[in-house]
């Protein structure tokens, strides 16, 4: 594929003279003769593809150092090769920080010229293939594992989602893998082509999730000091996930909400009006119905969200995954840390299998990478697992399972005792007969799936 270079320059002799230089070595040519005329391709409707600029720092109104600035913000990965008549050290070292690849002064001789562009090129194109590296380890990384019921309702729905253009609310407890089951849905529907763009809503201060989103112009607040792309900008005709949605604060979900209604926006500090074609997956690990009660968050923006509704199941009910999730762990981690495989112990695993999982699926993760690194030996033995959790597996085996079995004769409790007694044991009876599916017990007993969950928190159910 011909690669295009892209020379900014107001001497017009300047400009054809690169030109000829470069399409002689079998580059194609894009020419701008100012700062402005530059962006306008990467920031206008109809942006181009460069795969290296050829920069003059000494521009009029918008200066070559404010130019690279703003195309490393787009695009971080394309070489910049500074060029001026006018150089000096305090110049290159600032066009360096900023991200320019190299500093050339004028008059350059070809050769040079030429060997820089090739080195840059070359840089760039191993930058883009890490990049590219990373991306297919992140998605291994967020492969979801396991065969067990409730695993195998969650893809079910996966699936269905994937295959509409409908906006997805997955809820699920910390650590259970919302962020892969958000990705998953990417990757399997029309959109995968395009950007997954995330946004952790807890991590970004209130003050700074409008830029954060939509963008900011130069200058619009106190350290603007170049235009910055949003996420809704970066996520178009791709997802945008917002992820732990429920700590956004009621300002900013008023303000998201009319962008996710009209599906258009204006950067913070500019007028003109950016159109996007987003597709939006939320998360959440609170309730939002109960933030909805309680004045925390707001209906209407639910409604927008709740079209397709997914359950991210925790790992204590599906204990059987854990045989399938750990040696798949094992597997990653041996790649990560290049390390030889190991073997887990059957006594190790079932230990691992009994326990209660309070982190979910990310803290078995960080389990099995401890002992990856911590275990010098091929096998990982029941002695290698954590005390605090042989601990607790010993503690839940000791005291039982926690429910009656209810004799009226006997019972010599309160009338509450009794009927929680009751219900304790009753429901775990049918949790059992549904293999702990929670969605399934809830539908075979007629009762909201949310409040079966309240019922289990409150009764102290465990699958036994």
């Amino acid at each position: 594929m011909q690669q295009t270079i892209l020379v900014v320059d107001d001497e017009k002799a300047i400009r054809n003279g690169l030109k000829d230089l470069l399409e002689d070595e079998g580059y194609q040519v894009m020419l701008a003769a100012s700062g402005e005329e530059c962006l306008s391709l990467f920031f206008g409707d109809n942006e181009h593809v460069v795969s290296a600029v050829l920069l003059d720092i000494w521009l009029p109104k918008i200066d070559g150092i404010e130019v690279l600035r703003n195309l490393k913000q787009l695009h971080p990965h394309l070489p910049v090769i500074m060029i001026s008549g006018h150089a000096n050290i305090e110049t290159a070292v600032t066009a360096t920080k900023d991200g320019a690849y190299h500093f050339v002064e004028k008059p350059f001789s070809e050769e040079t010229l030429l060997l820089t562009l090739g080195n840059a090129l070359h840089q760039s194109k191993l930058e883009v293939e890490n990049v590219r590296l990373r991306q297919d380890m992140k998605r291994s990384q967020n492969r979801i594992v396991g065969a067990s019921p409730a695993f195998t309702l969650m893809m079910d729905q996966i699936e269905r989602s994937a295959a509409s253009e409908a906006w997805v609310l997955i809820h699920g407890e910390n650590g259970t893998g919302k962020e892969s089951v958000a990705h998953l849905i990417h990757e399997q529907s029309p959109r995968k082509g395009f950007p997954f763009v995330e946004v952790n809503c807890a991590a970004i201060p209130e003050e700074l999730i409008e830029s954060e989103l939509f963008g900011h112009e130069k200058g619009s607040f106190t350290g603007a000091t170049a235009k910055k792309i949003g996420k809704f900008d970066q996520a178009d005709h791709g997802t945008l996930f917002l992820d732990e949605i429920g700590d956004m604060s009621l300002k900013t979900q008023a303000k998201i909400l009319r962008v996710l209604q009209e599906q258009h926006f204006e950067r913070v500090g500019g007028n003109k009006t950016i159109h996007v074609d987003v597709r939006v997956i939320a998360a959440s690990n609170k309730r939002l119905e109960d933030e909805i009660a309680a004045g925390t968050f707001r209906e209407d923006l639910y409604y927008r969200l709740n079209v397709l509704q997914l359950e991210v199941p925790p790992l204590r009910e599906r204990t059987g995954d854990v045989e399938l999730l750990v040696p798949y762990f094992i597997d990653f981690f041996s790649t990560v840390h290049g390390h030889k495989p190991k073997k887990i112990a059957p006594d190790a695993l079932e230990v691992l299998k009994r326990y209660r999982w309070p982190g979910n699926v990310r803290e078995l993760k960080n389990i099995v990478e401890r002992m990856m690194i911590m275990v010098s030996g091929p096998k990982i033995s029941r002695e290698h697992i954590p005390p605090a959790i042989l601990n607790a597996v010993s503690e839940a085996e000791g005291s039982g399972d926690g429910a009656e079995d209810i004799d009226p004769g006997r019972f010599q409790g309160s009338f509450r005792e009794a009927r929680e007694a009751f219900e304790r044991s009753w429901l775990k009876l049918r949790l059992e007969d549904n293999s702990w599916n929670v969605s399934k017990t809830a539908e075979a007993i007629k009762l909201e799936r949310s409040n079966l969950h309240k019922k289990i928190k409150q009764l102290n159910i465990e699958a036994g």
